[in-house]
């Protein structure tokens, strides 16, 4: 399924390289150091939890911002991936960091064979199956031949990783650090896959899939991987999420969360991998930042919330129709060109200086280069 051109990504190529890598990932570094050190617990698990949307956001941006097929039930590989690595934690014992490997391997395991023959499927047809996923997550989860080993309606609780080796640091600071150096280590991946073969392949299928095809390029193949590797990001997230939580059930991935990635994705910027992180930060705070705008009118405004949610929504796509990404590449691009211009504009004429009897001439000062 391709992508609709109102939100097609603003990327006709992709670079073989991408120059600023470095500096960008130790300012991130950076910031993330600062703030683990200076914000509060219930702030560091905010964050944590913007991150854990990020890893999430960028899987699902390979799959739609690059390979161009839109899925509506990404939220289902985020849940096995959080139900995988507690049922682990918890009935296994198994340590909480191995559970992500072991989760980033199943859920790409899942997501490629449902994707072989979904992408069969075009169009709505496509976006419908994956629907059905999300619609079918919760109750098999509630299932009650499952409630041994997934809890039920109740849920499943499990004990969050506790700091090791006596690190000057507490527990918060410790699942924030994680969550920032798997994050930074997920997106240097994706931009590691974007910027070679397959990204190029991707793109490829995504703007001219018949020329593509023609070229020798295997669509179903590559579709299908990168229905894979969308699913192992989206798996990562979900076990991280559960090893922040402590906590799984099956409300937390109900349909709504699919959505919300979906409305990330979209608000952070298609084919933007680090407008990602504004994606996850509208998921994280803009509901939060509804409700304290709606309890300003009182007990009358319960259903409030909603509206302000959707009017942020509206005003970032009416404003930013490339996402947040493409609206900052595009002030970019605007000041440097003017700055371009500015220093390429010829000095003025001076005024004409006479001496003596000698008829004034005009005295002209042009700058070098110009």
């Amino acid at each position: 399924m391709s992508v609709p051109a109102g939100i097609k990504p603003d990327i006709a190529r992709l670079p073989r390289r991408m120059p600023g890598r470095a500096p960008a990932f130790a300012a991130a570094l950076i910031i993330g150091l600062l703030l683990a050190f200076s914000a509060s617990g219930y702030h560091l698990f905010q964050y944590a939890q913007v991150l854990i949307y990020m890893i999430a956001l960028i899987g699902l941006n390979l799959l739609t911002g690059f390979n161009g097929s839109i899925s509506l039930g990404h939220g289902a590989f985020f849940a096995i991936g959080g139900y995988g690595a507690a049922i682990l934690m918890a009935h296994l014992s198994v340590p909480w960091w191995l559970t992500l490997p072991i989760m980033a391997g199943l859920c790409f395991i899942a997501g490629f064979g449902f994707g072989m023959p979904a992408l069969r499927l075009e169009g709505l047809y496509l976006a419908l199956a994956t629907f059905a996923l999300a619609i079918t997550m919760p109750g098999i989860l509630n299932y009650k031949r499952f409630d041994a080993f997934t809890g039920g309606t109740s849920g499943l609780q499990v004990d969050k990783p506790k700091v090791p080796l006596h690190l000057p640091i507490n527990q918060d600071q410790f699942l924030f650090l994680c969550c920032l150096a798997a994050a930074l280590v997920m997106l240097f991946i994706a931009q590691n896959l974007v910027s070679g073969r397959v990204g190029r392949a991707m793109v490829a299928l995504r703007d001219h899939p018949v020329a593509a095809q023609t070229m020798g390029i295997n669509s179903a193949m590559v579709k299908a991987t990168c229905f894979g590797i969308a699913a192992l990001y989206a798996g990562v997230a979900g076990a991280l999420d559960a090893a922040l939580v402590g906590f799984v059930a099956p409300d937390s991935y109900s349909v709504f969360l699919s959505l919300s990635l979906l409305v990330g994705m979209v608000v952070g910027g298609l084919g933007s991998l680090w407008g990602m992180l504004a994606g996850a930060i509208f998921i994280e705070f803009v509901p939060n930042l509804a409700d304290s705008f709606s309890d300003m009118f009182g007990e009358s405004a319960k259903a409030l919330p909603w509206a302000v949610y959707g009017v942020f929504l509206i005003a970032i796509l009416l404003l930013a129709p490339h996402g947040i990404a493409g609206a900052l590449r595009r002030l970019v691009t605007s000041v440097r060109d003017m700055m371009a211009k500015a220093s390429s504009r010829p000095a003025t004429e001076l005024p004409a200086i006479s001496v003596g009897n000698q008829p004034a001439e005009p005295n002209h000062r042009t700058t070098q280069g110009s």
